[in-house]
């Protein structure tokens, strides 16, 4: 509660009104008698206005947006770094994305107006929807660029030559025969099988990049696919609400996505993920390096 009565008290307008009424009776003949009512008056109003449920939503809405704002401002670092590293058609794939979810926004935006009056012509992508859509953006961009470090690491790195390193040192271990237990040949067996331990772990984890490079690809169209269903969605039903919905459930069926990406930081260089989203759904392009 004392969080809604500090905001009603602080509200300029109110203010205002205090601080005028209050010079006011203090210049006047009589203060003795208005201070208290003005006092009153304030309390009265206090009252009223902190315990109103829709100023409670007010107050609710504007936290959660200075908080969104706040988390976004931690996710600018990674969100340049993201731009500047991406080469010009993953950027233009990416603004077309973007340009089909400001087209999602903007038509829930219509429908709701069609179908609401008054105080509930309320845009329906505000806030948590808005996040929504941020967020699904967020990672696909993520996956973009996570897609773009796996497909780095893959043209520089040959599995044809770890795979013959392999082999010549299987080769060069099985030349150096079992029943030789002379401290020379201990020392070369032991440097030898550690070489080896060493290229079959290039050789896996090649494999597994190989593997997260094919998932991470499949993840970008399934989202993309989920967006673009999403603006269909919102002309053929009209239904706002429904809209919005569905939004989240495609945020939420994410999660394992956002999983993999983490775990394949080592190859991305991005932090690992936390709940800044930056903001992204602005009428601005994004320009490409």
């Amino acid at each position: 509660m004392w969080k809604y009565l500090k905001a009603a008290f602080q509200n300029r307008w109110n203010l205002l009104a205090l601080f005028g009424a209050a010079g006011a009776a203090v210049i006047s003949n009589r203060p003795d008698v208005l201070l208290p009512l003005v006092v009153a008056a304030e309390v009265g109003y206090l009252a009223v206005v902190a315990s109103h449920p829709k100023f409670h939503q007010f107050v609710d809405v504007q936290e959660h947006q200075a908080q969104r704002q706040q988390r976004a401002q931690s996710a600018t670092v990674a969100l340049k770094q993201i731009l500047s590293s991406l080469p010009r058609p993953l950027i233009d794939r990416y603004n077309r994305l973007r340009e089909r979810c400001l087209e999602l926004q903007q038509i829930a935006v219509h429908l709701r107006q069609s179908v609401a009056t008054g105080d509930e012509a309320a845009a329906p992508l505000e806030s948590l929807q808005v996040e929504s859509l941020d967020k699904l953006l967020w990672i696909y961009l993520r996956l973009l660029y996570t897609s773009h470090g796996l497909q780095q690491f893959l043209d520089k790195t040959s599995r044809d030559r770890i795979s013959r390193d392999v082999d010549r040192i299987e080769q060069r271990l099985a030349e150096i025969a079992p029943q030789d237990t002379s401290p020379h040949a201990e020392k070369l067996r032991r440097t030898l099988q550690d070489n080896l331990a060493t290229s079959q772990d290039r050789l896996r984890n090649y494999d597994r990049a190989q593997a997260n490079f094919e998932y991470v690809e499949l993840e970008i169209d399934r989202l993309e696919n989920k967006i673009k269903s999403l603006a269909e969605v919102a002309v053929n039903r009209q239904e706002p609400d429904f809209v919005a919905s569905q939004v989240d459930l495609v945020a939420r069926s994410m999660l394992d996505t956002e999983k993999t990406m983490n775990d394949l930081q080592v190859f991305t260089g991005l932090a690992t993920s936390d709940e800044a989203v930056p903001v992204l759904l602005q009428p601005t392009r994004v320009s490409a390096r």
